[in-house]
């Protein structure tokens, strides 16, 4: 696919909505026996005992889930180098099976880089909602973007004059 989003769209106050996915019991159960076998993530009796009262996803899953809507609908129109981590992760509502749950990207901040100019960075909020508006999840990190130009002479004159200051 070609790239229709750059660095240079991603400006802070950007906002995109990153489509849903529905959350089944099935899903819930086989990712937690593959990567966070807790009794409240695999067995719906075991989910009701606990402090969740129900089955409910691992936020692992959720974040994963964030992430696989982030691909479809933001990163495979970018020139995505990768990212260099998270600022924070904040897992705020379990998850239960029949959520639907629909994400929220903003861009927080946007600036060049002085050592790859044909690069941007940008961090960003994801925020996850369930089908009743609640936030489920809400996390802030970073993302390298590809540029439709190089930075030029003069911007990379303003990076280091900002970086003395």
């Amino acid at each position: 696919m070609a790239v229709t989003i750059w660095w240079e769209d991603m400006q802070p106050g950007t906002v995109r909505e990153l489509g849903t996915a529905t959350v089944t019991a099935e899903e819930i159960k086989e990712f937690a026996r593959r990567y966070d076998p807790q009794p409240f993530h695999l067995d719906e009796e075991a989910g009701q005992r606990s402090m969740f009262g129900a089955l409910c996803a691992s936020g692992w899953q959720t974040c994963g889930l964030a992430m696989r809507l982030t691909v479809d609908n933001l990163l495979r129109h970018t020139d995505s180098k990768g990212s260099p981590g998270l600022e924070s992760l904040k897992w705020l509502k379990p998850v239960y099976p029949g959520d639907v749950l629909s994400l929220r990207h903003t861009i927080v901040e946007s600036r060049a880089l002085r050592k790859r100019p044909d690069t941007g960075m940008v961090r960003a909020r994801w925020e996850l909602f369930n089908q009743h508006g609640d936030k489920v999840m809400e996390m802030e990190g970073y993302g390298f973007f590809g540029r439709r130009a190089p930075a030029t002479a003069e911007e990379l004159a303003r990076i280091d004059a900002q970086r003395a200051s």
